[in-house]
């Protein structure tokens, strides 16, 4: 399997360029790259290629969240967690548990500590003794008994802005897209809802598992009862028809030479910010603040 990925990739100048899923007699091979890395899967049977890149993505996060950084060197101090992550992320063949909060319940974050106690005593110190008390339940991203002093969550929209201005700074096209963070700090089992002003405005979602999709498909609301700590709430993009204002103004400044210094000349780029409280705007121009520089 190596041999054939890594002559795949020997084909390629850039590694960017390697497809993502390469055909063979008797296997497939779906792969992805991350931080310069690649994950690979083997595939012996027809399936969606896009469940395979969803759940290696899936497997690089985790590592993330467990390592802090996914490279070499941290795969092989860290070797053995990951292949207890492995076996429980798929069995046999097939994904299992992929949620961070089930995950961490039945196999701990290395330490410095544990990895001492360890080497002293022989035995590993990650594998929880008994079975995560979410995966005997219907919401397998929360563990049962949460408590917290001060019940608060935390969420941060993340926007993305690719647009095309012309000259006098007006949007010719655009494209937003956007991620909602969370950070859970709530007790028991809290069920919330999350509304949008103009919901016609965000299209092509995806959610977490904690979240009720028929519920969004009927009501546009966004209803669900949150896992523990961080998670990615849902991904989204504004729909293409919206007017969409970009979040600054660049201003370009062509200044060539006079005949004595030809072909040389000098180019100043102005940006400024604009002041506005949305990036779905009225058709009016907003205000201008900001320096050039």
């Amino acid at each position: 399997m190596c041999d054939v990925f890594w002559a795949e990739v020997g084909k390629h100048a850039k590694r960017e360029e390697m497809p993502p899923v390469i055909f063979t007699t008797k296997f497939y091979l779906v792969s992805v790259l991350r931080d310069d890395m690649f994950v690979v899967a083997t595939v012996t049977n027809e399936v969606s290629p896009l469940l395979i890149i969803e759940f290696l993505h899936r497997v690089v996060n985790v590592f993330i969240e467990y390592f802090g950084s996914v490279d070499e060197m941290s795969i092989k101090e860290n070797f053995s967690t990951c292949y207890q992550l492995l076996e429980e992320m798929m069995d046999n063949g097939y994904p299992l548990t992929t949620e961070p909060n089930a995950l961490r319940a039945m196999i701990h974050p290395p330490t410095a500590m544990g990895k001492l106690q360890s080497t002293l005593t022989g035995k590993s110190t990650t594998v929880a003794g008994d079975l995560a008390e979410g995966m005997i339940s219907s919401m397998p991203w929360r563990k049962a008994g949460v408590k917290y002093a001060q019940n608060e969550i935390y969420i941060d929209i993340i926007e993305e802005v690719d647009a095309i201005l012309d000259r006098n700074g007006t949007t010719i096209s655009s494209e937003v897209t956007g991620v909602v963070q969370a950070n859970s700090r709530l007790s028991g089992i809290p069920d919330l809802t999350l509304t949008f002003v103009d919901p016609n405005v965000i299209d092509d979602c995806s959610f977490h598992p904690c979240v009720r999709y028929n519920r969004f498909e009927r009501d546009k609301v966004v209803s669900f009862v949150p896992p523990d700590g961080n998670f990615e709430l849902m991904r989204y993009r504004v729909n293409a028809k919206t007017n969409v204002s970009a979040p600054i103004q660049v201003t370009p400044a062509v200044q060539m030479s006079d005949s004595h210094n030809a072909g040389h000349g000098r180019i100043q780029i102005g940006i400024a910010q604009k002041q506005s409280s949305s990036l779905v705007v009225p058709n009016r121009q907003a205000a201008h603040v900001g320096s050039h520089w």
